[in-house]
């Protein structure tokens, strides 16, 4: 098919998530149709190269010349057995895979629920933690603390967590009671470190003290929030989230689908924070998006009323813990190690940082932040007191201008407002300097356009 009829079938017959589907109706803009991928590259059906500087979404981590080791693991699997559920039954690379997890994840998350993606792995940790408090008998526990702005899944339960109103509004009451308490976006908060986490923490216990803490069940939280631009937490945040969930028989829960497997340097995110939490979600670069994958990590403590006869764990997902997935994520991790991925995260971080930060010295940029391969660059307007722009600028800027521009510059990057206007960069983490500093060129020129056009 030419690039015209793939777009044409686009537009007849698929629909696009999260999309504007008028954007690419006829005489807008032309809907790219990725056909290849090579290294940290991906090309259209014109040919048109572009660097991923979102890994697709955050997930190809190991970006796109690895299709042939894994195809071989997914083959060799469809030849010995193509699929068998994991309900009363299991299969061995569902049982390799899941003491691969617990041989490197943190503390005492020692056991496994396999899921097909990022939402059904939040949805399922919130069903084990109501398993956990109703053996307990606590079943009053049916409360959740979450963060403003954080996206944690579209399901009805991870919607509920989710604090992007525009994504809840048609859709009802939220299915879950959830407390949003402020965020850890640490730009234009005028307090130090750690008055400012101090405040932070301070409004977590004063919500559990207007809820009552014996209604409350979990506190979920990414280690880097994604939605509102790579939200950092200050020094001694996760700290004091382990010691007030402690303190109060909460769950904390600790949602990695972007900042597990490497993504920040590490198997988890949570390591870079020194906090083990009582379960961890999974999924994306689980496979390095290869396959759909996820996981729910959960701690032997959580798990242990599950063993206790008559009990059955009731939720259950048909393709968990797939085999053909499974094996792809067993490759993944032998990849990770064979090529010495995390090694090459730690070591490149600053180097992105630094290419990144070049881009301070445009007035359209205020902010940079992030850790590992996983950075936002703060969009400001110079002509406001607060630096924000309004729902008109944002329109121009970030779904007019942008879009087209990084097309034009070849890089693929997220322009986004679920909070503040930020840039999103998040690249494969087999990326080298070359690659970084050609992100930073492409990044720096297609934001200095960005102030001229908006000053224009």
């Amino acid at each position: 098919m030419t690039t015209a009829e793939l777009q044409a079938g686009a537009a007849e017959h698929l629909l696009l998530h999260f999309t504007r589907h008028a954007d690419f109706a006829a005489g807008g803009r032309p809907l790219p149709v990725m056909v290849r991928g090579e290294g940290p590259y991906v090309f259209d059906a014109d040919g048109n190269q572009y660097i991923d500087g979102l890994s697709s979404m955050f997930c190809s981590q190991l970006g796109y010349s690895y299709g042939e080791p894994m195809a071989q693991a997914a083959s060799a699997q469809l030849t010995e057995l193509g699929f068998h559920t994991n309900w009363a039954t299991a299969h061995p690379r569902a049982i390799e895979l899941a003491d691969a997890l617990a041989e490197r994840s943190p503390g005492d998350l020692n056991r496994v629920f396999f899921t097909s993606g990022g939402s059904e792995s939040v949805e399922a940790a919130w069903k084990l933690v109501c398993m956990y408090h109703h053996a307990n008998g606590e079943p009053q526990r049916t409360k959740a603390i979450s963060r403003q702005t954080a996206y944690h899944g579209v399901t009805l339960g991870a919607l509920s967590f989710t604090a992007v109103q525009s994504m809840k509004a048609l859709f009802g009451p939220p299915a879950i009671p959830v407390r949003h308490v402020a965020n850890t976006n640490a730009y234009r908060d005028p307090d130090d470190e750690a008055t400012r986490c101090a405040r932070l923490l301070g409004e977590i216990e004063a919500v559990i003290d207007q809820e009552g803490a014996e209604t409350i069940a979990a506190l979920i939280a990414e280690p880097v929030q994604n939605a509102g631009g790579c939200l950092v937490a200050p020094a001694g945040y996760w700290a004091g989230l382990r010691r007030i969930c402690d303190e109060h028989g909460i769950l904390l829960i600790a949602d990695e689908v972007i900042c597990g497997f490497g993504r920040l340097g590490e198997w988890f995110g949570s390591a870079r924070n020194d906090v083990v939490p009582d379960l961890i979600t999974v999924a994306k670069g689980i496979t390095s998006a290869y396959a759909p994958m996820g996981a729910v990590l959960v701690s032997d403590r959580v798990a242990a009323p599950l063993y206790a006869a008559p009990r059955v764990l009731a939720h259950g997902i048909t393709f968990g813990g797939h085999p053909v997935c499974a094996a792809m994520a067993l490759r993944n991790i032998e990849l990770f190690e064979q090529d010495d991925v995390l090694g090459n995260v730690r070591r490149m971080e600053p180097v992105l940082q630094a290419q990144l930060e070049r881009s301070l010295e445009l007035p359209i940029v205020g902010d940079v932040r992030g850790q590992g391969f996983f950075w936002a660059l703060e969009l400001v307007n110079g002509e406001m007191p607060d630096g924000r722009f309004d729902a008109a600028d944002r329109e121009r800027l970030l779904r007019g201008f942008l879009p087209g521009r990084l097309a034009q510059a070849g890089l693929i990057a997220r322009a986004d407002d679920r909070g503040d206007s930020v840039l999103h960069i998040a690249p494969p983490l087999i990326c080298d300097e070359q690659v970084l500093t050609e992100i930073g060129d492409r990044v720096h020129a297609v934001l200095e356009d960005a102030a001229a056009f908006m000053a224009s």
